[in-house]
């Protein structure tokens, strides 16, 4: 059997306060026993676990890796918007005129993701 993908792993300054960011767009939930000050903080969602681990040294440059979100129950501008108001900022916008793209966005740490369309919008998109 193939190894499974237990965490995406995220370093960073202050897990806590992060991970309290990433369980609110994901809508998931923080370990039981995690709390501020930890060195280790996990968040568990429907789509993924992350770990959310203290280093020593601040982000310095682009994430070799990065989410991708999609939204389930609203649009992706709505989705961005939510965000916003949970404390991301807008690095840079894909959207093209026929409703296609995307929107980078970076978390309070500044660690880059992405927002997709939805699959209702990606479908509405096929249609057209």
């Amino acid at each position: 059997m193939a190894s499974l993908v237990r965490h995406v792993t995220i370093d960073c300054a202050d897990p806590y306060a992060l991970a309290t960011f990433w369980a609110e767009v994901l809508q998931g939930t923080l370990g039981e026993d995690d709390k501020p000050g930890d060195e280790e903080v996990v968040v568990e969602s429907a789509g993924a676990s992350l770990l959310f681990i203290r280093v020593p040294e601040g982000k310095s440059v682009k994430n070799r890796v990065h989410l991708d979100l999609q939204p389930q129950d609203r649009g992706r501008d709505e989705e961005a918007e939510r965000l916003v108001a949970l404390g991301a900022t807008v690095l840079a916008d894909h959207r093209r005129p026929d409703g296609t793209g995307w929107i980078t966005l970076a978390d309070p740490a500044g660690n880059e993701f992405c927002v997709e369309r939805s699959k209702a919008e990606r479908i509405a998109t096929e249609q057209a």
